[in-house]
């Protein structure tokens, strides 16, 4: 039997909400890379912002319904936008040491969009 690793993963998929689980393409670029330590810097595109979490269904679900609160779905035409200025920097930082992540056990590099549609662009830069 042959394994086929996917390089990102879906940790949710909620009416207003869709998180990505981008933990194994970083590990893995940062594996790849020639630098020994340093910092991953992990930017999302528009309409989306990166963050450092447990990926914990329960967790998915609160955030929903918070975001909900702050930002009624039946704005949607701009409900995108005051989301992400509301959650601050689109940008997170992982640093690493030996070519290995900095994350606690359970802790995930998960990307945040608050359309139906999964987010195609993020962007990963190291520096060491």
């Amino acid at each position: 039997m042959t394994s086929v690793e996917i390089p990102y993963s879906i940790a949710a998929a909620l009416p207003s909400l869709v998180v990505l689980d981008l933990t194994n393409e970083v590990r893995h670029e940062v594996e790849r890379s020639e630098l020994e330590d340093g910092i991953a810097f992990v930017s999302a595109g528009s309409d989306a912002i990166v963050r450092v979490n447990e990926r914990e269904a329960g967790f998915f679900d609160d955030v929903e319904r918070m975001l909900d609160r702050l930002v009624p779905a039946e704005e949607e035409s701009q409900r995108a936008r005051l989301l992400s200025l509301l959650l601050g920097a689109r940008t997170e930082q992982v640093p690493f040491v030996r070519g290995t992540l900095c994350l606690g056990q359970w802790q995930r590099i998960l990307l945040f969009s608050f359309s139906e549609e999964a987010p195609a662009d993020w962007a990963l830069t190291l520096v060491g």
